[in-house]
């Protein structure tokens, strides 16, 4: 009987041993540099056909190839951006006042950074600038769409993730502080049309927000707000590429950095388990599955967090080591991110293990990008 207990304890042992074995190893540098790379590389023979080249979902995901440039010095990625920006000519989507349009040039401005060569950025800068001198009235493809939702420009959460990091980007590459003063006036509008002050987090747009005039207040099964766990994942990484550019001594980096931590807190109070977050972020049991994109989102911009000094380690480093441990259990063999929410923009159920997209493989590119600058 004895030497069956024993037996037992050390199966068990040997079994926990493994398991924080291969946990560690997911923290190994080269391991993570391995997973980013097959996760980029797969998404390069793998485009989203039914999208535009310079629209929001391949700026979510060149945003994030160039982060694994950063991490993997790969040439191959390097080649593969550049030869994205010469596709596009530098250009940004072709509607003026729609966000989504703004998201390619955050990297058009990285590469810059890198090369130097001014036809990377001059075509952005003219936009921008045509921007800040055209009324949203004027434009005949967003006029309508902004007034229905609220007559603010940025009427959409997702929208602080493609615009603002651009502007933000911009100013602090040319020096010039009338787009950082830009940014903090749309940024606010959002902030004060769709922030929830309770629960410390965006809703999508009016139509989810409570208490607005004239809405209808919409729920979930167990009777509370809905939430878009990929909607607040683009607010959280847009905040992280703001404070990670603002210089430190910014009059207004206070705000960014105040909105920046409570929503922080309220991801980590609603982390599952498994390290993920639901596609609902306040009703999971309703919503089964870890969805990919809202995680990598939310694991990027809290490891950026603690890397930053921005959030304590002691308290969101464990919260970091779950989501990324998370996130590599939906990474394919062959190097695809499985259960992306497809393109939306509320809570859905419509997505499984063979479900990607490229902004999903953008946000773990980006995740990456900073668990491999965390101090294990």
């Amino acid at each position: 009987m004895k030497k069956i207990i024993i037996t037992l304890v050390l199966v068990i042992l040997t079994g926990a041993i493994h398991a924080q074995n291969t946990t560690d190893r997911l923290f190994n540098d080269r391991q993570i540099k391995k997973r980013m790379k097959k996760a980029a590389f797969w998404q390069l023979d793998h485009p989203q056909v039914e999208t535009k080249t310079t629209d929001w979902t391949n700026g979510a995901f060149y945003s994030g190839l160039f982060a694994a440039y950063q991490a993997t010095k790969s040439k191959k990625l390097f080649k593969a951006l550049y030869a994205m920006g010469e596709t596009n000519k530098w250009q940004m989507g072709p509607t003026l006042h729609h966000a989504d349009d703004h998201a390619m040039p955050q990297t058009y401005i990285d590469m810059y950074r890198i090369t130097g060569e001014e036809k990377m950025i001059q075509p952005y800068t003219r936009s921008v600038e045509k921007f800040m001198n055209t009324p949203y009235t004027e434009d005949p493809g967003m006029a309508n769409f902004i007034e229905s939702l609220g007559g603010i420009v940025l009427c959409w959460s997702d929208a602080l993730f493609m615009m603002p990091p651009a502007l933000v980007k911009l100013g602090v590459t040319l020096k010039e502080e009338k787009y950082l003063t830009m940014n903090d006036s749309l940024f606010r509008q959002t902030y004060d049309l769709l922030y929830d002050q309770e629960e410390h987090l965006y809703a999508r747009d009016i139509r989810y927000k409570w208490g607005y005039e004239g809405i209808e207040p919409l729920k979930e099964a167990n009777g509370k707000k809905v939430f878009w766990s990929r909607g607040n994942g683009w607010v959280m990484g847009g905040l992280a590429k703001i404070l990670k550019e603002l210089p430190k001594d910014y009059k207004n980096r206070d705000f960014y950095v105040q909105n920046f931590k409570e929503m922080a807190k309220k991801i980590k109070e609603i982390q599952q388990p498994d390290g993920l977050w639901r596609a609902s972020l306040l009703d999971p049991d309703s919503y089964p599955g870890g969805e990919a994109s809202g995680s990598g989102f939310y694991c990027y911009a809290l490891a950026w967090g603690v890397n930053s000094g921005l959030l304590d380690e002691a308290e969101f480093l464990p919260i970091v080591k779950k989501a990324w441990v998370g996130l590599c259990r939906l990474q394919q063999k062959n190097g695809m991110i499985g259960w992306v929410q497809p393109i939306g923009q509320d809570p859905k159920k419509n997505f499984s293990a063979d479900s990607f997209g490229n902004y999903g493989t953008g946000a773990f590119l980006l995740a990456g990008s900073e668990v491999i600058k965390l101090k294990i």
